[in-house]
């Protein structure tokens, strides 16, 4: 991407915002898509089928899935290369928002609280470190396998702004104090049909925030979903009156009346 057309993708997600900021409070039903892992490829399309809506995508990254000496934890992450810092950094200078999806990718809820803890914290300092700006105390984490514990989830909160877990179809709408987010989501294969099912049953309620977890897109990741079968949700999404799309630590700073 040139640098001039760089900062024009910038410039109108922000003015967008801006704009939208009043009208964006008073939505009832808000639509989160958690992508997880950081596939390059995908990320990389992800932002640019969002950006073609005025949209900010929410992408959540191992913090060292990039390194040579990472070791996948199974076939789907292993099977495509994972993003760096350097297009991390880009893709929220773009308007994108990126947040901790654990240190290494282990299942924290499989291991001693004290050994997870420090997971979290080796995953907040390479964060700390390596994206531009980052702050924990406005980030959501999200546990890898959505698998927490009830030790974990009671100290997070006084270390991160919030976290996401499983599982739950639809969370309420963002309010002061809410510190866990609940998650569903389908796979190995396609979860078209799973997300159009939880997307119906949001709009059914009078109300709610459906955070739904994916990964990749077309073939890569656990329970991937096309790049066209994407940009026609979003197509679909921005078009009804009650709905905001947005990534959960906007949607949590929002509330909180930490962004205007």
């Amino acid at each position: 991407m040139k640098r001039l057309e760089f900062f024009k993708i910038a410039g109108t997600l922000a003015a967008g915002y801006i704009a939208g900021c009043t009208s964006e409070k008073r939505k009832t039903h808000l639509v989160t898509l958690s992508f997880d892992d950081g596939f390059r490829k995908s990320c990389e399309k992800i932002a640019e089928i969002y950006e073609r809506f005025g949209l900010s995508a929410c992408i959540n990254v191992i913090a060292t899935g990039h390194l040579p000496g990472f070791d996948p934890p199974g076939k789907y992450i292993a099977a495509t290369e994972r993003g760096d810092f350097g297009l991390w950094n880009e893709l929220q200078a773009r308007g994108h928002e990126i947040m901790p999806h654990s240190y290494r990718h282990a299942n924290l809820a499989e291991m001693p609280f004290a050994e997870a803890q420090g997971l979290i914290l080796k995953c907040l300092d390479v964060f700390a470190e390596e994206l531009e700006g980052f702050d924990p105390a406005k980030a959501v984490f999200n546990f890898p396998y959505n698998a927490s514990t009830p030790e974990l989830e009671a100290w997070l909160p006084g270390v991160v702004m919030a976290f996401r877990t499983g599982f739950a179809a639809v969370n309420e709408l963002p309010h002061p104090g809410m510190v866990k987010l609940l998650t569903t989501g389908y796979g190995p294969e396609n979860c078209e049909s799973h997300l159009d099912k939880h997307v119906e049953l949001l709009l059914s309620r009078p109300s709610g925030w459906l955070v739904y977890n994916t990964h990749g897109l077309d073939d890569e990741g656990w329970g991937p979903i096309r790049s066209v079968y994407l940009e026609r949700l979003l197509e679909r999404l921005v078009q009804i009156e009650t709905v905001q799309v947005v990534p959960a630590g906007r949607a949590l700073l929002e509330a909180v009346g930490a962004i205007a």
